[in-house]
C-alpha cells in the first residue's frame, strides 16, 4: 500500500514536526513526509528536516506584499509540486483563508495546546492557570475557517500540578502533542476518518472507559 504523502507547515522550531518525523520513519508508518515549508527564513525547524533528508522550501509571506491569496497559491503550487496528498500545520503562525482552507478540506490537521474548544488562540497554558482547570491538554482538530476550530481527531489530558507555572505545564502538555499528533496522522493514512456533520469518526476505535481524576481521590 502507497504511503501517503504529506506537507508540513511551520514557522518555528519544529518540536511537533519532529514528532511526526521520527514517526515515518518507522517502516511500517502508513504516511511519509515530502516536504516541509516555512514561512520564515531563519526557521529552526528547516535544518531539522533537512538533516533528516527531508526536501525544504521558504515560502516568506512578507514577499507578498500583505497579498494573502497569493501567498498562499504559493503554498499550494509548491505541496502539489511535491505530490502532497495531506497537509500537517506545526507551529504554523499564519491565519489561513477560507479559498486555501477549502481546497485542502479534510486533509488539513492542526495541532493546538488545549483540549478545544477551551482556550483557543494564543497563551493558553497562561490562561488555564489563571481559570483554575484541573486539567489541560492539547487537540489535533481538521481546519476550519475560524481558528481553532473544526473536527476534532484526537485530544490528550494532563494534570494541571501544584506549583505549576506556564513552562513546566507547557512541557507536559507538549509531551503529549508528540503522541497525539503522529496519531492522528497515523489514523488519516490508514483512511479511517471520516466527518460527519462537523464530527470526526473514527473507524475501529476501541472503547475507552479510563478516568483521569485531578486531584485523585484520597485513601482513608
Amino acid at each position: 500500500m502507497a504511503r501517503l504523502k504529506v506537507g508540513i507547515l511551520i514557522s518555528g522550531r519544529g518540536s511537533n514536526m519532529q514528532a511526526l518525523i521520527e514517526a515515518c520513519r518507522k517502516p511500517d508508518f502508513p504516511a511519509e513526509i515530502a516536504l516541509v515549508i516555512s514561512n520564515e527564513p531563519a526557521a529552526a525547524g528547516l535544518a531539522r528536516a533537512a538533516e533528516a533528508g527531508i526536501a525544504t522550501r521558504v515560502v516568506n509571506h512578507r514577499d507578498f506584499n500583505k497579498d494573502r491569496p497569493a501567498f498562499e497559491r504559493a503554498l499550494t503550487a509548491a505541496l502539489e509540486a511535491a505530490g502532497v496528498a495531506f497537509v500537517c500545520n506545526a507551529g504554523f503562525m499564519r491565519i489561513l483563508t477560507d479559498t486555501f482552507v477549502a481546497r485542502w478540506r479534510d486533509r488539513l490537521i492542526n495541532i493546538h495546546p488545549s483540549l478545544l474548544p477551551a482556550f483557543p488562540g494564543l497563551d493558553t497554558h497562561k490562561r488555564a492557570l489563571a481559570a483554575g482547570v484541573r486539567l489541560h491538554g492539547c487537540t489535533v482538530h481538521f481546519v476550519r475557517v475560524a481558528v481553532d476550530e473544526g473536527p476534532i481527531i484526537v485530544q490528550a489530558a494532563v494534570p494541571v500540578l501544584a506549583g505549576d507555572d506556564e513552562a513546566t505545564l507547557a512541557a507536559r502538555v507538549l509531551a503529549a502533542e508528540h503522541r497525539c499528533y503522529p496519531l492522528a496522522l497515523k489514523l488519516a493514512a490508514e483512511k479511517r476518518l471520516r466527518v460527519e456533520n462537523e464530527r470526526c469518526v473514527i473507524d475501529g476505535a476501541p472503547a475507552q472507559e479510563a478516568v483521569l481524576i485531578n486531584p485523585p481521590p484520597l485513601l482513608g
